[in-house]
């Protein structure tokens, strides 16, 4: 770093010091404007887009379909990009303009569910609580998804902020961040070291709510950081994580709203099972 940066005494917004997010990122919540969301014929209506939060939730609805779960859902592209969660219908549903946001239809009074743990947490136990493992693992499951969501904003707004999307690049901040991220690796790795899934020996939400950030990373999906945090070195993580991605529901799920990448894995918005053969975008263009 070749500032110095000294604080005022009372902060203020540079709406031009934003990055390529100054047109989205605000100090304040609430709706910019208003705009009415669609609903589909499913009992749920999902509001995404495939970032790993948005992942967590496609996943499981995929894994719940595999599964033999009556979980048939509408999943609606959200472009954050473009500021459609501070839309007055998205931030009805979340009040915090997030993503992933649920709507669950499939009762006398339509439920609202937001944060993706959240909706996973209410996803499973609407079917039997699905992917939740024996009973006296919960403790260990709860533990594991609390931990991902206090620790992936470390990656994500921390690490992959300041590596990858920050309008200029800062020693301090990534030497932070990327000692965090792997410290979080080694946390998993060493985890994985004598087990094949993350709690009670078999694949349950834990596994879900935490591929999409560290096996997504370590598989060279984020960021661009995967030779800067040497991942290699993380044998259980790995291994780990080309398992679940080997999934048919996880390959689904990650198509789900996706925006980025080859149009062949787009489905922007899903409706049906035979979307993914029929509508990606790749063939919605050549139409």
């Amino acid at each position: 770093m070749t500032e110095s940066y000294t604080p005022p005494k009372v902060w203020t917004w540079d709406q031009e010091n934003g990055g390529q997010f100054a047109s989205t990122n605000r100090p304040i919540a609430g709706p910019t404007h208003d705009k009415e969301l669609p609903v589909g014929k499913h009992p749920f209506q999902l509001y995404s887009q495939g970032t790993p939060n948005g992942v967590k939730a496609t996943v499981l609805f995929e894994e719940l379909l595999a599964a033999g779960h009556a979980a048939e859902y509408d999943a609606w592209l959200i472009r954050i990009g473009n500021g459609d969660q501070f839309g007055s219908d998205f931030v009805e549903i979340n009040p915090n303009s997030k993503i992933p946001a649920l709507m669950d239809r499939s009762g006398e009074t339509p439920v609202r569910v937001f944060e993706s743990v959240a909706i996973m947490l209410h996803l499973s136990e609407k079917f039997g609580n699905a992917f939740q493992g024996a009973p006296e693992h919960r403790a260990e499951l709860l533990s594991w998804l609390f931990w991902q969501m206090g620790s992936a904003p470390f990656l994500g707004g921390g690490f992959g902020h300041f590596y990858n999307y920050a309008p200029e690049k800062y020693e301090y901040p990534i030497n932070r961040y990327a000692m965090e991220s792997k410290r979080q690796l080694d946390v998993l790795n060493r985890h994985l070291a004598e087990r094949d899934w993350m709690v009670g020996g078999e694949y349950t939400l834990a596994d879900m709510a935490i591929w999409p950030w560290y096996g997504q990373l370590v598989l060279g999906r984020l960021y661009n950081a995967a030779e800067f945090l040497d991942v290699e070195s993380y044998a259980h993580v790995m291994d780990w994580a080309r398992r679940i991605d080997a999934r048919p529901a996880v390959q689904r799920g990650r198509m789900v709203n996706r925006t980025g990448g080859d149009l062949s894995s787009q489905l922007h918005e899903r409706h049906a099972a035979e979307d993914f053969e029929n509508r990606t975008q790749d063939k919605l263009e050549n139409a």
